[in-house]
């Protein structure tokens, strides 16, 4: 591990704002309120930042002068535990990478909410990253060497992983997960050249941005969020701007399907000042459109036009050099997010011709996609007041995301079926409602 890298414990204390001096006198309040005496002290908890692990008394002790609850503590896994923000959002620095990545498996194993990141919390970070220079990086000089035909497997499986069918993706993300822990303990212990570690964290920040999906599929939503940023960070380690903006644009999905579409904007705005790929803009434009409509302010209305016009030009200068994570924006993509916009505009005639034009555009390979396209398409029959064929899209949707395993996908079902409620005698929605019971 790079010598420079600070021990989780001390980022953690620096988060709180507390002093050593602080620290330790937290650490024997904790343990007078057992009516204990505690003998740690600065030389002890030096000793930690060395390697030494505390005793579990120990470790209670610390979560507590930090703040958090004793049941934080998982004291066959120090330092891991340890919460190292007080927002949730670990800030960009020249050592952030590991921190960042840390916080997400920290949050992903405690499978609970321990913070709820604010939207301005989230521009913040956005703006940092706008601004601020990447950092070189560093040759990690410390650990065992890791060779060449390591990491090149890595890469080949996760992309493996990651390019299965959308039925077989479902049964993935323990594997995602177990990849992504092994690439954080190779930054955090390994020793590599500057070159290994440019692919280590470039490769940290795409398995982030997929677990993330996968946590966000799941309604996990803290978890999606912090494997973003933890991908962002990485992303910035690495120099990838356009990867970075492309984690920002998911942050900004996630703010724009909760709701938070100020939110949305603010990041969406950042992410455009770097990137430079005509897909990565052309997506970052889309979603702008999406989430600026959705406001539903009439003074927008010429934004929104004006960011489809643009997601429009940048497809049409798409060629075969493209992100990964942004290879399969496309005219279906173009069509059916345009239709989303218009419709929130109020052109919903023009809106559901999109949209069905749109879906029909999809290959198999993108039946998830295809499945969230049929069930705006669903929305967009209700706004013109035809159940009937809104009713075949919302089954056709709800089929496809129970085959393949969607929970966000059958979410957007759900939240339609009080709308069928009027229609109950119209063909196909009985069938629809007791489908949706099921």
């Amino acid at each position: 591990m790079d010598e420079t890298t600070r021990h989780p414990l001390v980022v953690a204390r620096c988060a709180a704002g507390m002093t050593m001096e602080e620290f330790v006198s937290a650490i024997h309040a904790a343990a007078s309120r057992r009516n204990l005496r505690s003998g740690i002290d600065d030389a002890r908890v030096r000793k930690w930042h060395r390697g030494v692990t505390p005793n579990d008394e120990s470790q209670i002790y610390v979560a507590e002068a930090l703040g958090w609850p004793a049941d934080i503590v998982r004291a066959n896994d120090w330092p891991n535990w340890l919460p190292l923000t007080a927002d949730g959002v670990v800030p960009l620095g020249p050592h952030s990478s590991v921190p960042a990545l840390r916080e997400a498996l920290r949050t992903a194993m405690d499978r609970r909410t321990l913070f709820t990141i604010s939207g301005a919390t989230l521009s913040a970070l956005a703006a940092d990253w706008a601004a601020g220079p990447t950092s070189a990086l560093a040759q990690a000089c410390d650990g065992k060497p890791i060779g060449d035909d390591f990491v090149t497997f890595l890469e080949s499986t996760v992309e493996y992983l990651t390019g299965l069918a959308t039925e077989q993706r479902q049964h993935a993300p323990a594997l995602l997960d177990a990849h992504l822990s092994t690439v954080t303990e190779l930054l955090e212990r390994g020793r590599y050249t500057p070159a290994l570690g440019l692919r280590l964290h470039t490769l940290a920040a795409s398995l982030s941005q997929t677990v993330a999906w996968h946590s966000f599929d799941l309604g996990r939503h803290t978890t999606a969020s912090q494997n973003w940023i933890a991908g962002l960070h990485n992303a910035h380690a690495a120099g990838d701007h356009d990867l970075g903006a492309g984690l920002l644009g998911d942050l900004a999905y996630q703010a724009a399907w909760r709701g938070d579409h100020t939110t949305a904007a603010s990041i969406l705005h950042h992410a455009l000042t770097r990137a430079q790929n005509p897909a990565a803009r052309c997506l970052l434009q889309l979603r702008l459109a999406r989430t600026l409509a959705a406001r539903g302010e009439r003074s927008e209305r010429r934004t929104v036009l004006r960011a489809l016009a643009a997601a429009e030009k940048h497809l049409s200068d798409v060629g075969t050099d493209r992100p990964a994570w942004c290879a399969w924006v496309s005219e279906a993509d173009l069509a059916v997010d345009s239709g989303q916009a218009l419709l929130d505009l109020g052109d919903t005639g023009r809106a559901h011709r999109l949209i069905t034009d749109g879906e029909g555009l999809l290959p198999t390979a993108r039946d998830k996609t295809k499945g969230v396209f049929a069930a705006y398409r669903a929305a967009s029959y209700l706004d013109l007041k035809e159940p009937e064929p809104a009713a075949a899209a919302a089954t056709q949707s709800l089929l496809l995301a129970r085959r393949i395993g969607a929970p966000r996908c059958i979410s957007l079902v759900d939240d339609l079926i009080p709308r069928f409620q009027p229609y109950r005698h119209t063909q196909g929605v009985p069938e629809l409602l007791h489908l949706a019971a099921a």
